[in-house]
């Protein structure tokens, strides 16, 4: 993954960066369906049950969910974010999800995968609870299949 970012940060400096590369994309799939340990961003069972049970089926991974109350990234600024790395503080993993809030109140929400260095590796966005009216367990599930086949997974294929 290093060396791929460096490879792209060195193209859009010689301004040669024209868009992404198929071998990018892959690299973050086969990031995702490797994954040994995820900590999903939240202590709600809900909406861990909903994360895990999609996820599982893509990877044979230990799936947890965080020890912490992420009520406190509400305070900031994206708090879907915010709380995928309070997750990378306090545990160790291969990969984090995270859910929450997008930026200020009433701005919708997030759905984010971070690499075990906070990178972000794919995530979807939603309206407004207001907007799109959906129970929040149909919107979660919506929000992580989008975030998977933005890179190419597929759940049809598992």
């Amino acid at each position: 993954m290093e060396e791929i970012i460096k490879r792209a940060y060195l193209e859009s400096l010689d301004g040669r960066r024209f868009g992404d590369k198929k071998e990018e994309v892959e690299k973050i799939r086969e990031k995702i369906l490797s994954a040994k340990k995820i900590v999903v961003a939240t202590n709600n069972q809900k909406k861990f049950n909903i994360i895990k049970d999609i996820i599982s089926k893509i990877c044979n991974a230990t799936i947890t969910m965080i020890d912490i109350d992420t009520r406190f990234a509400d305070l900031t600024r994206v708090p879907a974010l915010n709380k995928g790395l309070m997750a990378l503080d306090t545990e160790t993993a291969d990969l984090v999800i995270a859910r929450g809030r997008l930026g200020v109140p009433g701005s919708g929400s997030m759905l984010v995968i971070l690499d075990g260095k906070g990178r972000i590796l794919t995530a979807s966005l939603s309206p407004s609870s207001i907007v799109h009216r959906e129970n929040i367990e149909d919107r979660i599930k919506k929000e992580i299949i989008e975030a998977l086949s933005r890179i190419g997974i597929n759940l049809e294929k598992y």
